[in-house]
């Protein structure tokens, strides 16, 4: 089975009760329970920033960790590859992050994010959505 790539939407949605995706997303993981999930470093930053400025940045990291979320690391020849992805998605740059770090992991994504979907699928990617 594939490493399962988190995008933020799906990670913010599980850690917000109150976001209209929180059940979808435990519905996602759910699913993937049994699989390994993986986040791109960027991606992970962005998932913290909310949490970091409350004073909770450290606790929702240790809480990523205990759920075994993986840090797929930004490797070095990322800038080219980030600019062709972005080049030919006009996706926003985090979301080339989540579909570099699902080609380096040769992994799934795991989204609520339409276009970021449509992209992954035309570059011959996995995507897991509700």
């Amino acid at each position: 089975m594939p490493l399962i790539v988190l995008d933020a939407s799906v990670i913010i949605a599980q850690l917000d009760s109150t976001d209209a995706h929180h059940a979808a997303a435990a519905d996602l993981l759910e699913a993937a329970a049994d699989e390994s999930w993986g986040a791109s470093a960027v991606t992970l930053a962005e998932v913290l920033v909310g949490p970091a400025r409350r004073g909770e940045g450290d606790r929702i990291q240790g809480l990523l960790t205990r759920w075994g979320v993986e840090t797929i690391a930004v490797p070095a020849d990322a800038p080219l590859r980030l600019a062709v992805l972005r080049s030919r998605t006009a996706l926003k740059l985090p979301d080339c992050f989540v579909l570099l770090a699902a080609e380096q992991a040769g992994g799934a994504i795991a989204t609520f994010d339409d276009r970021l979907a449509e992209a992954a699928l035309a570059l011959g990617l996995e995507v897991r959505t509700p």
